[in-house]
This record gives structure tokens, sequence and C-alpha cells, in this order.
């Protein structure tokens, strides 16, 4: 479990790292004026953003997650492990539970994270100099209640989605043992990487 642990860590970080500028893509598409928006699509944002704010811009925010990772990592794993899954129902079962409890600080981190990757744009005054500076003013403006918006959207989206990728992973890494006795790495990574791409299909709406 403490090397799952670690190895969730590290993968967590990575995976902020590599996947981060393309969060904020899709968070400033979603959140633009939709009668008149500023940007014409993923490729257009892409272009803009590195025009006006070059690589920095696209990691807007990236420091409330990236501090996140190991505390929701613990959570994740300990739910996870905690449950000791064996059948595929289980770990369905186990990952929404693991995804709920993480939730809890998910959803604060995600606040802190869109509201920096949008701030400056536009009209719009840099108002947060970081995460711990964002969610001290809102909750100095608006209580417990401001810190936890959005709480029951992450759990809806996260309970489901970490259902739905541990059950499938454990499901093809149990397939592939079958057929070949053990999964090698290479199989391993692209059952997550197929897991995840199920949990997203589940998650984005």
């Amino acid at each position: 479990m403490a090397l799952d642990f670690v190895a969730g860590c590290l993968g967590g970080c990575a995976g902020v790292i590599v996947g981060h500028p393309f969060d904020t893509i899709k968070v400033r598409l979603q959140t633009q004026d939709g009668s008149s928006p500023k940007y014409r699509g993923s490729l257009d944002c892409f272009r803009a953003t590195l025009k006006t704010e070059s690589i920095r811009g696209f990691y807007r925010g990236v420091t409330s997650p990236m501090a996140g990772v190991a505390v929701i990592n613990a959570v994740v794993f300990g739910v996870y492990g905690f449950e000791s899954p064996d059948s595929v129902a289980v770990h369905f079962a186990s990952g929404v539970a693991a995804g709920a409890g993480q939730s809890l600080l998910g959803s604060p981190i995600e606040l802190a994270k869109t509201r920096l990757q949008v701030q400056g744009l536009g009209s719009k005054s840099s108002i947060y100099s970081g995460p711990v500076d964002c969610l001290r003013q809102i909750h100095r403006s608006e209580g417990v209640r401001g810190v936890f918006r959005g709480l029951g959207s992450t759990v809806l989206r996260d309970a489901p989605a970490f259902g739905v990728y541990f059950a499938s992973y454990e499901y093809l890494v149990r397939r592939t043992s079958e057929k070949n006795g053990s999964a090698s790495n290479f199989q391993l990574m692209m059952a997550g990487g197929l897991a995840g791409v199920f949990s997203w299909m589940v998650s984005y709406p």
C-alpha cells in the first residue's frame, strides 16, 4: 500500500505537470462569455495564451493541484486499501467511496485552481497571489460555504469517475493476466490509460 501511495503521488505530480496546460485551455473555453467568446476553439486559446502570457500562462494555478496531490492520494489509497476489494464490483464501490472522500479536499483545490486560471483575463484584474491567498479571501468574503462551493458537483463527478477507473483497470489487468499469466509493464500502462479514458467519459459532463 505504501508503494502504491508513493507511485500514486509521483504519477499524480507528473500528470499535473503534463496535463495542467490542457486543463487551463479547457477551463478558459468553458468559462468564456458564450455571447461574445474570446476564443474560437482550443487551438486559438492556445495561441492567444502563448502570445500574451507565454508558457507561464498555461501553468496558472498549478501550485494548487500540485500541493494537493499527496494528500488526495493518501485519502484515495487509504480508503481504497481499507476496503480490500476483490471482485470488480467491489473495486467499483471502493473507487466510489475513495472519490467521494477525496472530494472534500479536491473541491477547494479545484475552486482555487479555476479562479487562478481565469483571473487577469479581459477586464478582470489579478486579485489572488496564489491558492492559499485565494482560499483565504474566499473564506473572508463568503465563509466556509464559499470555500466548498461546488462540492456537490465535485462529488457527482469524482465518485463515479474513481469507481469506473478502479473497476475498469482491475478488469483489464485481470483479462490480460488470464491470457498471458501476468501483465507486463506496458500492458499495465495501457490498462491505466484506458481506465483513465473511461473515467473521463463518465465524469466530463
